[in-house]
C-alpha cells in the first residue's frame, strides 16, 4: 500500500481524526470519541465503544507535537442572523427609506416565524426574511412563509424581501423570478460603522 503524508489528530475527548490537504475540516477517516489507542512500533490501533477497530500504520514522523487548549470559552459568532435581524429592525428606515414601519420581530406561522413582518410607506405588508448569506434555501423558505401569510386576510397580499449581507448569483435569479426584493445588508453600517457598501439593489 502506498503511503501518503497526513496529518493525525488526537483530542481529550478520545476522538482520532485522519486529514489531509483538502476538503477544509472534513477528515478523511475518524473515530468518535471515546476511543482507545494503543501505540505500536508500525504505528496505532484505535478501538471505539463498537469494538470498530482503526489501523493506522506510521512510516515516518515529520512532526510530533502536543497542546493544551484550556477551558473552551465558548464560540461567540459576529454578524450571526439574529443581531442582523435586531439591527434591521431597529434601523429599518435607515435601510429601507421613510415610511417603513416593524409590525413585529419573529411573526408566527404554522411552519414557524418569519423573521421581520412590517408595513411599507403605502401601507402594504413585507415579509423580511434575514440571512447572513442569500441562497436558493432563503428564498425557498420566504416563498413558504408568505404562501402562509397570504391565508390572513388582514395582511394580504405580503411581498416577500430577503435581507443578506451577500447573494449567490442563483438567488438573485430564483428571488427575481418570485418577484422577491434582495437587500444587502452592510453589518458595519448598521452597527454606526462608516462603511461605503450600497445599500438596497
Amino acid at each position: 500500500m502506498d503511503t501518503a503524508t497526513r496529518l493525525l489528530l488526537v483530542k481529550s475527548d478520545g476522538s482520532v481524526s485522519i486529514h489531509s490537504d483538502g476538503g477544509a475540516y472534513k477528515p478523511l477517516n475518524w473515530m468518535s470519541p471515546p476511543c482507545f489507542l494503543t501505540e505500536e512500533e508500525s504505528g496505532w490501533t484505535v478501538v471505539n465503544k463498537a469494538g470498530e477497530n482503526l489501523r493506522i500504520e506510521i512510516d515516518e514522523v515529520l512532526h510530533d507535537s502536543r497542546h493544551e487548549l484550556g477551558v473552551d470559552p465558548g464560540l461567540v459568532k459576529d454578524g450571526v442572523e439574529a443581531q442582523l435581524q435586531a439591527l434591521l429592525a431597529e434601523h429599518l428606515g435607515d435601510v429601507l427609506g421613510e415610511g417603513w414601519k416593524l409590525m413585529r420581530r419573529e411573526w408566527p406561522t404554522d411552519i414557524g416565524p418569519v423573521d421581520l413582518l412590517v408595513r411599507d410607506p403605502h401601507g402594504a405588508a413585507v415579509a423580511i426574511e434575514v440571512k447572513r448569506k442569500g441562497e436558493i434555501d432563503g428564498v425557498e423558505q420566504l416563498t413558504r412563509y408568505l404562501q402562509r401569510l397570504d391565508r390572513d386576510p388582514q395582511l394580504a397580499p405580503v411581498r416577500g424581501m430577503l435581507a443578506a449581507q451577500d447573494f449567490t448569483p442563483q438567488a438573485r435569479v430564483l428571488a427575481s423570478d418570485r418577484s422577491l426584493e434582495c437587500v444587502t445588508l452592510d453589518y458595519d453600517r448598521l452597527r454606526g460603522i462608516e462603511s461605503s457598501v450600497p445599500t438596497l439593489f
